[in-house]
Parts: C-alpha cells; sequence; structure tokens
C-alpha cells in the first residue's frame, strides 16, 4: 500500500475515533440540551460508522466475497433526518419527541431494507441477466450502477438543511425560555458546511458517474478526507458548548401579574406619548418609575416579562421615532441630525450612534435616506 494512501487512512481513522469519542460524550450530556445532543451524537456516530466502513473497504474487507459485504450498510439516508431533529430540539427545549415524528426516518427504513434486498442478489447471480427477477436485475442496476442512493440522501440533507434554517432564523417562543440569539450562531455555521459538504459530494458524484464510466471511486478519498474533517470540527463544535445553554429560564408571572403589567404597559405608552419623556436626557429608570408611581423592580419585569427590551433600547426607540418625524418638517433641513438628535433626548454623539446601530442595524447617516 502506498505511503500517501496509508496517511489517508490515518486521517480517517482519526476522524472516526473522534466522532465516536465526542459522540459518547455528548450522548451522556444531561444540560438543557440533552435530547438535541443526542441527535448530534447520532451524527457523529454515523458518520464515524462510514468513515470505518470506507477504511475497510480499502483494506479488502467488506467486499462481494467477504460475509461483512452483507452486513456493512451506508445508511447514507439518515443523515438529513438526525440533522433536522438536532436543530428542531436544540431551539425548543421543551421540544417532547412524538410518534410521528419517527415518520421522518421512513427513507432510512426503505434504504436499509432495499440495500439487503438488492446484497442478496449476489446469492442468485450466475453471470447472466435471467438468474435474477426482473426486480432483482433493475433493482440492482439503479442501486450499484447509478448514484442512486447518494443523490437521494444529499436530496434529504439538502431539504432538512432548508428547514433548519428557518427554523434558526424564525425559533418558535417557548414557554418559560428565553433564546439568547447568538449562541445558535454555530449551528448556523454547521448548517451551511453540511450542506455546502453535500452539494459537493453531490456534484463530484455526477460528474464521476457522468464522465468517468461509472467508477465511482475516483474521488472518493478526497472526499472523505472532507467527511473526516467536518466530523472532528462537528464533535470539536458540540463538545465547547455542551454546557452551555441557548436558553435562559424565565421567571413567568402569574395571571394576575401578568394582567396588571399589561396595564402598566398601556400607562408607560401613554406617558411617553404624551408627556413626552424620552426628551429628558438624563432620563433612568427610577425616575421612570417615579413618574408611574411604581416600584422601579415592577418597571424592571415589564421590560424583561413583557416588552421583551431594556429600558435604554426602549426609551431610544421613541427617540429614534421622534428624530424621524422632526427631519419631515421641511423647517428642521437647515439643522443637522446630530441637533435633531440632541432635541430628541440624546445627550451625547456617541450615545446616539450607538442606539442608531442598535436599534437599526445601519449609522446615523443612513437615516438622511429614509
Amino acid at each position: 500500500m502506498e505511503t500517501a494512501t496509508i496517511l489517508i487512512l490515518i486521517v480517517l481513522g482519526a476522524g472516526a475515533l473522534q466522532g465516536v469519542i465526542y459522540g459518547s460524550i455528548l450522548w451522556r450530556n444531561h444540560s438543557i440540551h440533552r435530547l438535541s445532543f443526542r441527535f448530534l451524537a447520532g451524527i457523529l456516530l454515523f458518520f464515524s460508522y462510514r468513515l470505518i466502513v470506507e477504511i475497510l473497504h480499502y483494506l479488502g474487507w467488506g467486499t462481494y466475497e467477504d460475509p461483512l459485504y452483507y452486513i456493512l450498510l451506508e445508511f447514507n439516508w439518515i443523515y438529513g433526518a438526525l440533522i433536522y431533529f438536532f436543530v428542531r430540539t436544540y431551539v425548543n427545549p421543551a421540544y417532547q419527541w412524538q410518534k410521528k415524528d419517527w415518520i421522518h426516518f421512513i427513507p432510512v427504513g426503505i434504504e436499509t431494507v432495499w440495500s439487503f434486498f438488492i446484497k442478496a442478489q449476489n446469492f442468485y447471480w450466475d453471470g447472466t441477466r435471467e438468474s435474477l427477477s426482473w426486480l432483482g436485475y433493475w433493482g440492482y442496476v439503479i442501486w450499484v450502477h447509478h448514484p442512486t442512493m447518494i443523490l437521494v440522501s444529499a436530496g434529504l440533507i439538502i431539504y432538512y438543511g432548508i428547514q433548519c434554517w428557518r427554523l434558526l432564523n424564525n425559533p418558535p417562543d417557548v414557554h418559560g425560555y428565553k433564546l439568547i440569539p447568538h449562541s445558535i450562531q454555530w449551528i448556523k455555521r454547521v448548517i451551511i458546511v453540511l450542506m455546502a459538504f453535500t452539494i459537493l459530494f453531490m456534484g463530484i458524484t455526477l460528474i464521476d458517474w457522468l464522465f468517468f464510466d461509472f467508477a465511482f471511486n475516483t474521488f472518493n478519498l478526497p472526499i472523505f478526507i472532507g467527511m473526516a474533517a467536518i466530523t472532528y470540527w462537528l464533535g470539536l463544535e458540540g463538545f465547547s458548548r455542551r454546557n452551555t445553554p441557548a436558553f435562559k429560564v424565565v421567571d413567568l408571572p402569574s395571571d394576575e401579574e401578568m394582567k396588571e403589567l399589561q396595564t402598566l404597559s398601556k400607562r408607560l405608552d401613554k406617558a411617553m406619548k404624551e408627556d413626552q419623556l424620552y426628551k429628558n436626557p438624563n432620563l433612568h429608570l427610577r425616575e421612570l418609575a417615579q413618574q408611574l408611581q411604581v416600584k422601579p423592580y415592577i418597571l424592571t419585569r415589564l421590560f424583561s416579562v413583557v416588552l421583551n427590551t431594556k429600558f435604554n433600547d426602549y426609551i431610544n426607540g421613541y427617540r429614534l421615532d421622534a428624530l424621524k418625524e422632526l427631519m419631515k418638517d421641511p423647517d428642521n433641513k437647515k439643522l443637522t441630525l446630530l441637533s435633531l438628535a440632541f432635541e430628541v433626548g440624546f445627550n451625547s454623539k456617541a450615545s446616539f450612534n450607538r442606539a442608531t446601530v442598535k436599534l437599526t442595524g445601519r449609522s446615523p447617516k443612513h437615516l438622511l435616506d429614509e
């Protein structure tokens, strides 16, 4: 065996070993994301299994004459569903597994049964087409001499990857929990990498099929090196975040308290609009609480539970709205943007810039274009 091949097999083996190690650790995780990390562990373990099968093939095991051939399956159609449930349960820590969820794993059941059926045709094959049934013959042709397995697997991963992306961009509201937005950025990176790798794998497989006489092994080693690298990286990402929750538990108010907070919210909104309290550049939480004749901690609870924002962001939101109204007045065209910002309550250029970028995602100069 060539030195280069040996080194590549070592890389695949290292990736498989790391996948097993990280997968085992994540399977035993007991954080708020326990169920999610079990799906991630499943992804890692199936990736590792696939790498091990590939290593055995290069060592000459699992060929047609080897009994392992009838045992080693590829399970390519399971990745999409595992990725989907990993994301779905990660963004919803209260998610409960339901019987109907098994429908997503029907493809892997079909793949398993069909693989056994196709491999069983070797018991009947004597070198002639007549030795096989019509289904056995054409099933073998489609399964072995066409990239059917890979293309269906790629299609499933891409489909579920799109569903995952939608979930990550519009996570569900979970009663009793509040999502920490930046905590799911790493999963977005995972989805992008997995989908990019899948599209690359699918493209190379089609090239191999169309232009290399159904060889299916011309590009195998580089592709599986990529899978080994993804397995290692994915395990490391999950391992480093195994004890870092993406949610914080919210102390939910009782129905009576919620009713009181909603009433206070209306009073606050009325005070801000009619009395324009936001124009006070030195307005702080305690002073606002005095204006509303409530305790400061109640006002804090209003912002966190009902309004889902912070005091400064709430006040600055009114200031920016008032600033935009002033900018519509032709008489204010001669005034600078900063002078108008001071008029609506901002007390410095720096605070105005920070508030604008945070609340609009754009610099203050873009307000002139609206």
